[in-house]
């Protein structure tokens, strides 16, 4: 199993709105609003290091009103 967590920055204002959407997605575990540099972190799990790159690629920056996000991959063996 590939795990990552996605710091993300978004437009003021949106925090509830994306992170709603994020619950929504397969794959996200976790999803918490945050204070400091970013302002959500989410914990996003797949079967594979692709399909993990998928979500993050194709969903989760896609979702309007994020700005910029920071993926901390996972090291397998290491949790």
């Amino acid at each position: 199993m590939a795990t990552a967590y996605v710091l993300i920055n978004c437009e003021l204002g949106s925090e509830e709105a994306i992170i709603k959407q994020l619950k929504s997605l397969d794959g996200v575990k976790e999803v918490h609003g945050t204070f400091g540099a970013y302002d959500i972190l989410a914990k996003i799990e797949s079967p594979t290091v692709e399909a993990l790159r998928e979500t993050i690629t194709w969903k989760i920056r896609k979702i309007e009103k994020i700005r910029s996000t920071l993926t901390l991959m996972g090291i397998e063996g290491q949790s």
